[in-house]
């Protein structure tokens, strides 16, 4: 397969521009590494691993999986006890990680520290105006999200076919399409309207090398673009997820005369809950954060049959997008 190059490949050295985002409990060596063997950008998640050691003996569990780039995400969000983000910091750059990607408050101070260690930095974020300011900060690539896109997108409900050109006509920066992109289709269409690449998070776990049970895949593959739900909205805290039993009674909760303090569905909500049903595969028993485009999610393929028919599919659009100009 020819590769697929952008701004986005030359400055992450991959073949393709395809980027398998941060994703608790799933980002992992074994799929990190896959990724990354099939020409994208793989990417462990820091804080799924319980302390900054066990981070550094992943890191190398997947370098022992792959003489490709591979990346960490660090996340960081308001906590009342925050990890230790700083070490897990010091432990990406001691382990000569080359990518780190960010989303949430990052200090000013842990961006010049990457950077002065020749991190190269992705920030994810939900807005142009956010993006902007991340620019301005430093880093070296955005990651936009779509309101597609499983996880937290945001408050103001901005679709990708809207939100990536306006990334695109803000940002001097190279840019990454994220929600809503399962197949070469939207490779294509985000590179049309001004991305270098994409970042996919729900299509990659429905490949064969993620870490979750078989039930967790096949849900994917079941479920329709109909078929997620808006929970914590009420909260001011947006979270899409796939539908089942706790967040359909999620939302109930919230929707009631008054709504809902936190308190009163945390126990639904909990993260140590949502990890175990993606190691039970009881589907029904806690929350599955997925994205609308568990729609376009019809097989579960190897990461590397998973990239090779994205670039294909990417390609002919391209070219028939083209011919079309010569008609």
């Amino acid at each position: 397969m020819r590769a697929l190059k952008t701004r986005i490949t030359s400055l992450l050295g991959i073949d393709y521009p395809i980027v398998q985002g941060g994703m608790m409990w799933v980002g992992r060596a074994e799929l990190a590494s896959a990724v990354s063997n099939a020409g994208g950008l793989g990417i462990l998640t820091a804080l799924t691993q319980p302390d900054p050691g066990a981070l550094a003996t992943e890191i190398a569990r997947c370098r022992g999986m792959t003489t490709k780039p591979f990346g960490v995400n660090l996340t960081m969000l308001p906590s009342v006890n925050p990890p230790p983000y700083e070490r897990y910091l010091d432990v990406i750059i001691n382990g000569q990680v080359r990518v780190l990607e960010t989303a949430g408050n990052v200090p000013e101070a842990y961006i010049a520290k990457a950077k002065a260690a020749g991190v190269i930095i992705i920030h994810k974020c939900t807005t142009v105006r956010h993006a902007m300011a991340a620019e301005r900060r430093g880093v070296d690539v955005i990651s936009i999200d779509g309101f597609e896109c499983a996880g937290h997108p945001g408050s103001e409900d901005v679709g990708g076919l809207v939100l990536i050109p306006a990334a695109a006509n803000k940002l001097t920066i190279p840019l990454i399409a994220s929600g809503g992109i399962g197949d070469g289709r939207g490779l294509a269409a985000a590179l049309v309207l001004g991305a270098d690449g994409v970042n996919m998070g729900t299509r990659f776990c429905a490949t064969r090398e993620a870490p979750i049970h078989e039930n967790i895949k096949q849900m994917m593959v079941d479920k329709t673009e109909s078929d997620t739900n808006l929970i914590l909205r009420t909260l001011n805290n947006t979270g899409r997820c796939l539908k089942n039993a706790i967040s359909d009674e999620v939302v109930f909760r919230e929707h009631q005369p008054g709504g809902v303090p936190f308190k009163d569905i945390a126990h639904l909500v909990a993260g140590a809950r949502g990890r175990k049903i993606l190691e039970s595969g009881d589907i029904e028993d806690g929350l599955v954060w997925g994205g609308q485009v568990v729609g376009l999610i019809h097989d579960i393929p190897t990461c590397h049959e998973l990239l090779q028919r994205m670039v294909k599919q990417a390609q002919e659009r391209l070219a028939l997008a083209s011919a079309w100009l010569l008609q």
